[in-house]
């Protein structure tokens, strides 16, 4: 039976062993749930990269929209920030256009995942879709929490323990205290998610931006069912 598993934080994914593996990227608040979004919204393909510099050359290069984020704000000089919302703008032309994205947290962890058979892109908006392609796969999985400049993230964590709950005929939940601690927080949150993620320092910070809007919109479940970023050659794609 393969096993789930969850890595806290990117800075913990040299005690694991990506190799075989499916990795989930999960960044809740924000970059995973706007990825999911623009891919669902008709975006044909994303690039992920690290750095603002980046940002700006894949932009040039490819002819793509740009998005970028730091410290939760839009980053100067970019078409987009790091909202779901850039791409539901009726007054935005977003269909059949490439996307370039950089962000404080998620885009840098999905990087430091490549070593994995599989990468995709996980978020409660797509939380069917991550589900069953797992199944599919038949491998072990890890989620990759991309957390806060390193530190532990409630709403990640949570997000792994859902997926484990839907998992968890099919595989492994209950060998990784990891898994087992993310699977009591998704069954103490669940019944009131967004209350529950209410105590997140990270969702105190994002609302302070006024971005509560977003928080909303990112705990809304299987919103995109179908849509699963993957990770191929060097961007993402909807599989």
């Amino acid at each position: 039976m393969p096993k789930l598993d969850i890595c806290f934080s990117p800075e913990l994914l040299p005690l694991y062993d990506l190799r075989g593996k499916v990795a989930v990227i999960v960044d809740i608040l924000r970059a995973s749930s706007t990825i999911v979004t623009a891919l669902g919204e008709g975006v044909s393909h994303v690039f992920p990269v690290a750095s603002l510099e980046e940002c700006t050359a894949y932009g040039q290069q490819h002819d793509c929209l740009t998005a970028a984020e730091r410290d939760g704000l839009p980053a100067a000089g970019f078409d987009l920030g790091n909202s779901p919302f850039g791409f539901l703008d009726a007054n935005r032309v977003v269909r059949g256009r490439a996307l370039t994205i950089s962000t404080t947290n998620g885009t840098a962890a999905l990087r430091r995942s490549l070593a994995a058979e599989a990468v995709v892109v996980g978020a409660f908006l797509n939380l069917a879709a991550v589900a069953e392609f797992a199944r599919a796969q038949g491998r072990d999985v890890l989620v990759v929490c991309a957390g806060w400049k390193g530190q532990f993230c409630l709403e990640d964590t949570v997000f792994g323990g859902a997926l484990a709950e839907r998992l968890s005929v099919a595989f492994d939940v209950r060998s990784s205290d990891a898994t087992l601690a993310a699977l009591h927080l998704w069954q103490q949150g669940k019944t009131d998610l967004a209350g529950y993620l209410l105590q997140s320092a990270h969702v105190r910070r994002l609302n302070s931006l006024e971005a509560s809007q977003d928080f909303e919109f990112c705990l809304r479940i299987d919103s995109y069912a179908e849509v699963l970023p993957r990770w191929q050659d060097d961007r993402l794609v909807r599989a």
